[in-house]
């Protein structure tokens, strides 16, 4: 892109909407603390805006105006985290040429905090992946996929664990399974381990041992599967397990309006929520901490 057009961008006004909210439960007025996610998925090297033509997408996306809603939030409140749930590489001739570092770069610029891995980020191999890491000044989390006897071993952690405004937030990645639908050469000796089993693990983990008062998962499962197909997906993993408050999703590009809430396993609510593909959306969800850190919270999707 050149460097014009993107200032040109970038300096645009960004139109966006609220489709909807969602909420765990209602908000009250002596809430103390705030922790706003924001959140990507399936951008799929989408670095500029469709065009004006184009029969679905026109004049939206583009990590220019991506960058500008997310420096709105940011203003209003500095304890933001902005989160990718998987699939960044592969759509675009970006990818193509430059192999995922123009990517990565951007979203260093826009300062993400964590992603978990999509199964299209292995198009390039696991070595490719590898390569573009120094270029990616942000986290990468997964607890499935066992990565020990690859050349990703101690790069990619199953978990990780911010700290904003005093609130302890665990953040960890589970991946869709590879096998069958990523060709074995690309990602060579990775295991996949079950989603829900590694979940419990994790949750335990970050709960218990390491006391986080907001876990998240990014899950690159998909949102829900036909029945009949034995595979789990995010509302499964969510009614199966427990202690997760937060699943931002990927791989099924499900277009959300807002968060949708699942009893877990001891019928307390959970947020899943996705916002399609190829940065047309942006997720929001806000949550709230009273002085005893009682959660609350709300959701929306931003339309850039």
């Amino acid at each position: 892109m050149k460097r014009r057009k993107f200032i040109q961008q970038t300096s645009a006004a960004l139109i966006y909407t609220s489709f909807g909210t969602a909420s765990l439960t209602s908000c009250t007025s002596n809430s103390k603390k705030h922790i706003t996610i924001l959140h990507t998925n399936d951008t799929h090297s989408q670095i500029e805006p469709f065009e004006s033509n184009h029969h679905r997408y026109a004049n939206k996306g583009g990590v220019a105006r991506r960058a500008v809603a997310i420096e709105k939030v940011r203003l209003k409140n500095p304890n933001t985290l902005l989160l990718d749930a998987g699939d960044i590489f592969q759509g675009t001739p970006y990818f193509n040429y430059f192999g995922g570092e123009l990517e990565f770069k951007l979203m260093s610029k826009l300062k993400y905090d964590v992603a978990t891995l999509g199964n299209h980020d292995f198009d390039n191999g696991i070595e490719g992946f590898k390569k573009q890491l120094p270029h990616a000044a942000f986290d990468f989390v997964s607890a499935n996929y066992d990565f020990s006897n690859t050349t990703l071993d101690t790069l990619v952690n199953p978990y990780k664990i911010l700290v904003r405004d005093g609130i302890k937030i665990g953040i960890f990645g589970l991946g869709v399974e590879l096998e069958g639908l990523v060709n074995k050469n690309l990602y060579k000796e990775t295991k996949y381990l079950d989603p829900v089993e590694i979940s419990q693990d994790m949750t335990r983990i970050l709960k218990e041992e390491k006391q986080c008062d907001l876990i998240i998962c990014l899950s690159h499962l998909g949102y829900k599967y036909r029945e009949g197909i034995n595979k789990i997906d995010d509302l499964t993993l969510a009614q199966k397990t427990k202690n997760i408050d937060l699943i931002i999703g990927g791989h099924s590009h499900t277009f959300l309006p807002k968060p949708t809430i699942i009893k877990n396993s001891e019928e307390k609510n959970v947020l899943v929520n996705q916002v399609g593909a190829y940065g047309i959306n942006l997720g929001r969800v806000d949550f709230y901490f009273d002085s005893s850190k009682n959660k609350s919270s709300s959701g929306t999707t931003i339309l850039v």
